[in-house]
């Protein structure tokens, strides 16, 4: 059975007494939260819910009070299988912004319980359950949302990326329409699923010109990666990824490619040993990798050694 005053704010709507929910104790509470979880399903299923304000203020109050009472008593494990359930629930609405950019009720209620979930990252048994579910937010047409996944997403990856390797797929599409935070998530992924990386590689690289400093860098670092596995998949984006050597923050985390590539292809590179050279001139941080990307170049023939 729920509290009493759980039981009067939800079962009447009554929203003048659900302030008053913020007096109870957790301790008074935190068994019942479960069964109050599933009552707010029940409500935010109603036909009128996305028209009824008084019943979206209810809910939001009882959310509120409900996540504070999870994280207060570190009592996730209790009660996640009911905030998934409730997510799911919200995934069967609209969730894209009216064109005022308003979020619509099931997007707020969404966005509470991502943000009380992934608190608790480090959880295997919760991310086990959640992330399956959570992902499917990168698609349902809300870039703040499919933003904020993003974040929760790149801390999760730290101890769950067989999890989330599941859902890769997902993951490259929402990087590819937009969502290039998420490539944070990528290398991590990487080391325990390639192949569909492995088959959008080119696209990846384009998407470059278009992402802040912080996912250059990550997907440098993924770069790296595919270079030390299947070096020929870069072949054909070669010419863009020169470029990043051009500036002081990408050129060391692109010198990791030629690096690679060098060590498994040499023979790709033998055009760009110029450009490798002019680059990295006197630049001390780099200085050691050209001279090995150069002298793997070299020992191709005899006519590359005194080429380079």
């Amino acid at each position: 059975m729920m509290h009493e005053l759980f039981t009067q704010v939800l079962s009447n709507k009554d929203l003048s007494k659900a302030g008053d929910l913020f007096s109870v104790p957790d301790s008074s509470i935190i068994n019942d939260l479960t069964e109050v979880l599933t009552k707010i399903s029940e409500i935010t299923s109603l036909p009128d819910y996305v028209n009824n304000t008084n019943d979206q203020s209810v809910v939001e109050i009882c959310i509120t009070r409900v996540t504070s009472a999870i994280r207060e008593t570190d009592s996730i494990e209790q009660h996640a299988e009911a905030l998934v359930g409730l997510l799911e629930c919200c995934l069967n609405h609209n969730l894209k912004p009216s064109p005022k950019d308003e979020d619509p009720p099931h997007a707020k209620i969404s966005s509470d319980i991502i943000s009380c979930i992934f608190l608790n990252y480090n959880k295997k048994d919760v991310m086990k359950r959640a992330l399956p579910v959570a992902v499917k937010l990168l698609h349902k047409g809300n870039r703040e949302l499919s933003r904020n996944m993003a974040s929760y997403l790149s801390l999760a990856v730290i101890h769950n990326a067989p999890l989330l390797s599941q859902h890769i797929q997902l993951i490259i599409d929402s990087v590819i329409s937009g969502n290039y935070p998420l490539c944070r998530v990528l290398p991590q992924i990487y080391a325990v699923t390639k192949d569909p990386i492995h088959e959008h590689a080119m696209a990846l690289v384009s998407l470059l010109p278009q992402c802040d400093l912080s996912e250059k860098l990550a997907l440098l670092q993924l770069f790296a990666l595919v270079a030390h596995n299947k070096p020929l998949l870069l072949e054909a984006s070669l010419p863009q990824l020169v470029e990043y050597l051009g500036t002081n923050s990408t050129i060391l985390a692109t010198m990791q490619i030629f690096l690679h590539l060098s060590e498994k292809r040499p023979q790709l590179l033998v055009d760009y040993v110029p450009k490798l050279k002019q680059a990295n001139e006197g630049n001390a941080n780099t200085l050691c990798i050209t001279v090995q990307v150069v002298a793997a170049v070299g020992r191709l023939s005899k006519d590359k050694a005194q080429d380079v």
